[in-house]
């Protein structure tokens, strides 16, 4: 029995697919935090902050940093709110996959939340999305990280699920360099 669990096991991780490579480095403009994504992911800003946005393969992130620690859970509640519409544009119902979990790594606190939403009108040719919304608070920082997907890839391409996650492990923090500050996936 325990053998084939076992082999179960190594099926399952065999058949999970794996992210492309990460190749491309990119930081903030205060060199407070790097992250990788794939090499043809475009950069850019949103808000009136100008925070920075990547894009590619489908998926969106947004990072909004602030150079101080702030309420994580208020933090975490105002990211929840970074959607690509106004909330007049957007279904009341959302649906949570998972809210508010909590953990740390290193010296940040981190509260982990996904879930699902639609919007009026077609976003990137999309109107229902999943968001997961990661922020991290500790050593005098503070830093959300958005992950947008639309709904209907996230659910038939498996590789988007380890896209994002290997893009969200691959935060670091100058204070921590090196160390990874994404929790582990929630998917």
């Amino acid at each position: 029995m325990i053998e084939l669990a076992l082999s179960l096991a190594v099926l399952a991780a065999a058949a999970a697919p794996k992210a492309p490579e990460l190749t491309r480095v990119h930081s903030d403009p205060s060199g407070a935090f790097s992250f990788r994504t794939p090499e043809a992911w475009k950069e850019g800003t949103f808000g009136p902050a100008q925070d920075l946005q990547v894009a590619g393969d489908g998926l969106v992130i947004r990072f909004v940093y602030r150079p101080q620690e702030v309420g994580y859970d208020s933090l975490h509640a105002e990211c929840i709110e970074q959607k690509f519409a106004g909330p007049m544009d957007v279904s009341p119902q959302i649906q949570y996959e998972y809210d508010f979990l909590s953990g740390e790594v290193g010296q940040h606190r981190i509260l982990d939340s996904a879930f699902f939403m639609r919007y009026d009108a077609p976003i990137l040719g999309y109107r229902e999305w999943r968001q997961r919304n990661v922020t991290m608070v500790g050593a005098g920082e503070s830093l959300c990280v958005i992950g947008y997907a639309p709904l209907p890839l996230w659910k038939k391409d498996k590789s988007l699920h380890a896209l994002l996650d290997a893009v969200f492990k691959s935060v670091t923090f100058r204070s921590e360099a090196g160390t990874p500050v994404a929790p582990k996936p929630h998917n």
